[in-house]
């Protein structure tokens, strides 16, 4: 993570209506920009559940720490708060097409991940009709070491190509400790500004993690500068790599109709 370009930190810095289709499976040379989004200081995503439809109101997938209301303190999880704010929706060259609006923060938490998910005033169908984009699938499926991804940045119009080189089963940085991140490969040398970009694997086109971090000036445990802690307490830093919290589990946090409901069995993400 890294402090804000304009506001919040920046890493170093989405019943009774026609499902949507899965996003069919893509090569790295079809990953573009479309389905994400450009925020006032951070990257993100329009993003569906494997069970959201058409008629449903769009989410936007990004960090806790790119809440506008400020970073959420460890432990702390935001859910169903108010919010206005908008997202610059790009098409797949990277061209603003418009504006869509959140009217909801339904989830906010850097415990365990660093994720923020806005609920739209707008549903998928609109945004299709209005403007030709569809959203990104967030994926069921870990994330497998060895797989090309990429970080596909909104706010910089940049797409990142690496690899996942393995997984971090503690990441601490400063007061905030992220669990099973995704380590990179050192071809995605992230800068401010591409926090909240959706990680994509270049296979299936779907949505496996969200970009946030990377050890920055090779200090260990500290801003910008995260470390890894493995289950026997023993830290390591990896100097100039970046990281990224995996989304696998947040559909099952979603009912139909795009709820939120972190009740449902399977959901694991930190509640409030």
């Amino acid at each position: 993570m890294k402090k804000p370009l304009t506001g919040a930190l920046c890493a170093l810095t989405l019943a009774g209506a026609t499902a949507l289709a899965t996003a069919a499976p893509a090569s790295a040379a079809t990953v573009n920009f479309a389905g994400t989004v450009a925020l006032s200081n951070c990257s993100g995503s329009l993003v569906r559940m494997p069970n959201s439809v058409d008629a449903d109101p769009g989410l936007i997938l990004t960090n806790g720490h790119c809440l506008e209301s400020g970073m959420p303190a460890a432990g702390q999880v935001i859910t169903n708060q108010a919010s206005t704010r908008s997202f610059t929706l790009l098409s797949s060259t990277g061209g603003n097409l418009g504006t869509v609006r959140a009217n909801r923060v339904l989830y906010s938490t850097m415990t365990d991940t660093d994720v923020t998910l806005y609920r739209l005033s707008t549903s998928y169908a609109t945004i299709k009709s209005r403007y030709g984009i569809s959203p990104l699938t967030v994926s069921t499926a870990h994330p497998v070491a060895g797989s090309s991804i990429k970080v596909v940045s909104g706010y910089w119009k940049k797409i990142y190509s690496c690899s996942v080189d393995g997984f971090a089963y503690r990441l601490k940085e400063g007061g905030w400790t992220f669990k099973d991140s995704v380590r990179y490969t050192s071809g995605c040398n992230i800068i401010g500004g591409t926090s909240g970009s959706p990680v994509v694997d270049a296979a299936s086109g779907q949505v496996v993690a969200v970009n946030n971090t990377i050890n920055e000036d090779g200090q260990t445990c500290t801003l910008n500068n995260p470390c890894e802690v493995d289950q026997n307490g023993a830290v390591t830093i990896h100097p100039g790599i970046g990281y990224a919290q995996e989304t696998y589990t947040i559909p099952n946090c979603f009912a139909p109709g795009n709820v939120l409901d972190l009740t449902r069995a399977g959901c694991v993400l930190p509640r409030p």
